[in-house]
């Protein structure tokens, strides 16, 4: 008997690989904390409030289980009580999945909220690397 033959029984069938990626991604959606995962996994982008299609793309971006998340502009265009839940969930996330994070903002209050160091750019290059604390 050659080890090959053991190989179609270790595979996952098509069905069970979906079924198994979508527990994944549901799992994703709840680390993200939106309501109703079963529900928001079947709605599309436009049926989505602003904070909602954030931590859907924070979701997104989780399930490639990175090293270092890029957030660019992340609480743009959301009303003040939402901009704080994304922090906090930024914040709780970082220090979860273990992996750096790298905020793009113009919001000075954002970077003293959630940042350990800042560099400030001007006119497209870095003028100034520096903790939070001392800017």
């Amino acid at each position: 008997m050659r080890l090959r033959s053991i190989e179609p029984s270790s595979r996952l069938r098509r069905g069970e690989v979906k079924r198994l990626a979508k527990l994944l991604a549901l799992s994703y959606l709840r680390m993200v904390k939106l309501p109703d995962p079963a529900r928001v996994f079947k709605m599309y982008p436009f049926e989505l409030s602003g904070g909602m299609r954030q931590r859907a793309i924070i979701a997104m971006a989780l399930a490639r289980r990175p090293k270092l998340l890029l957030a660019d502009e992340i609480t743009t265009a959301l009303d003040v009580t939402v901009q704080a839940q994304i922090l906090r969930l930024l914040k709780e996330l970082k220090e979860q999945i273990d992996a750096s994070v790298i905020l793009i903002t113009h919001d000075l209050a954002v970077v003293a909220e959630l940042c350990d160091r800042a560099a400030v750019m001007y006119a497209g290059n870095i003028v100034e690397v520096a903790e939070v604390t001392e800017l």
